[in-house]
């Protein structure tokens, strides 16, 4: 019986994680999406919150790319079972996401920088968002640029613009086109 709770387990955790992307001689595109649960579940996600008031768990996210092979990259999101009316943040950040917030390391950058300047819509990916009355979202962003491989691996939800404090997180397989 045990055996078969664990079965069952695995299963539920690769289906959580459900997504499709495909490298194809266009560029590249992936769709993935998850339920966020807490550090410690009994039934590991992708998606993991940090603050359940802020990114209950049963909370849904759902993240896409499509980059062309010239580069142009578009990355879209897409929430739901937020806080209805609450502003967050939202960046691409360089690491998958761990048990300890700090895992995901810092926010992936175009132009990799340590000046505050650099910290911009335009060098990062940043996809804020208010949850709608029944806590859904979407956010969207495009860039003339590309991901390097390897060096964008999650999104992170911020507890609101602006800040640094890090509600939840969502390891993504961000790719790249040649």
């Amino acid at each position: 019986m045990v055996a078969g709770i664990c079965a069952g387990a695995v299963v539920a955790a690769l289906l959580a994680s459900g997504g499709t992307n495909t490298g194809t001689p266009d560029g590249y595109s992936m769709r993935t999406d998850a339920r966020f649960a807490p550090v410690g579940a009994l039934v590991p996600s992708a998606a993991v919150t940090y603050d359940t008031k802020l990114v209950p768990a049963a909370a849904w996210i759902e993240v896409g790319q499509r980059t062309t092979v010239g580069g142009a990259t578009t990355v879209r999101l897409r929430v739901d079972g937020m806080v209805p009316g609450h502003a967050y943040a939202v960046h691409v950040h360089q690491k998958p996401c761990g048990a300890d917030p700090a895992a995901a390391g810092g926010h992936f950058q175009h132009k990799p920088s340590t000046d505050p300047a650099d910290v911009t819509a335009d060098n990062e990916v940043w996809l804020d968002f208010t949850a709608d009355e029944h806590g859904a979202g979407e956010a969207s962003a495009r860039h003339d640029w590309n991901f390097r491989e390897g060096e964008a691996s999650s999104v992170v939800i911020h507890e609101m613009p602006g800040s640094k404090v890090r509600a939840a997180c969502f390891t993504v397989p961000f790719g790249w086109a040649p």
